[in-house]
């Protein structure tokens, strides 16, 4: 374990990419602590005031502190992703285990992956969340169901390949049954890929909660997400381009963050790729 994770962080961009989000987490999980106002606190008399001692990134169009509120809302941000990538995970393993283990279920199974993926993401997540009604559950109940699909399809894939491996046949003439073969076999052969898909949807997730918030279907606006400060704050973006600024930033650094740790992982990963780091 030590090993991999010295190879993984011998190279920079891995690395400050992992410690940005370490730095991200750490604000978001201290941020009772470490901000110095409440979030919610109203002082009209400054706003879209500039950043000062007092506020360190200035304030909004209702003189909220911005830092406080970036900090508190990578709370929602980061748990809207994670969960979207939590559940994403766990259906479309479980989807991808079926389809490609038992053969009668892969084509109906893959059928339904398929009309799913056959629509971008953004406009099945808004169709969802239209269906489902704004809220911070169905945003990530929508976005589960958008991503599961993409895990389901690359699962599959794997599957594919190791049932045919001989330790899979000798634990079936040995008459395991398929659950064990499945779970003691099989999914511990998938783990590489699997974590790789998770970066990744991780990632995808707060991009797609910021685009719905940002066109007002997502989290409601009482919710401080990163997207909802900048689909409320836009109008005010002339007058203070921090408003946006910022919210902004913080969702392209973690976003992009989450990607390279995940081409690093990959990397690591993948035995054809090994060499070269």
């Amino acid at each position: 374990m030590k090993t991999a994770l010295l190879k993984l962080f011998r190279r920079r961009v891995v690395l400050i990419a992992a410690l940005l989000l370490l730095a991200i987490g750490l604000i978001a999980l201290t941020a009772q602590w470490l901000t110095p106002h409440d979030p919610n606190d109203t002082a009209v008399l400054q706003r879209l005031k500039g950043p000062s001692a007092d506020h360190l990134l200035g304030t909004d169009e209702l003189g909220r502190d911005l830092f406080s509120r970036i900090a508190f809302g990578g709370r929602y941000s980061l748990a809207i992703a994670a969960l979207t990538a939590l559940g994403a995970i766990v259906g479309g393993t479980l989807m991808g285990l079926i389809a490609g283990f038992f053969r009668r279920l892969d084509a109906p199974i893959m059928r339904i992956v398929d009309a799913m993926m056959s629509l971008p993401d953004i406009l099945l997540a808004i169709a969802l969340v239209a269906i489902l009604g704004p809220s911070l559950l169905n945003v990530v109940l929508a976005l589960v169901l958008v991503y599961t699909p993409r895990v389901a399809r690359v699962v599959r894939a794997s599957t594919l390949v190791v049932r045919e491996l001989l330790f899979v046949e000798a634990a079936r003439a040995l008459g395991l049954s398929t659950p064990r073969i499945l779970g003691r076999h099989i999914l511990p052969n998938l783990v590489s890929p699997i974590l790789v898909q998770s970066s990744f949807i991780f990632a995808y997730a707060i991009l797609a909660e910021a685009a719905l918030s940002f066109l007002g279907v997502g989290v409601p606006p009482e919710i401080p997400t990163w997207g909802t400060m900048v689909a409320g704050s836009q109008q005010y973006a002339h007058q203070a381009i921090g408003v946006v600024l910022y919210p902004g930033l913080a969702i392209i650094v973690t976003a992009l963050s989450l990607q390279l740790l995940g081409d690093g992982v990959r990397d690591l990963l993948d035995p054809r790729l090994k060499k070269s780091m």
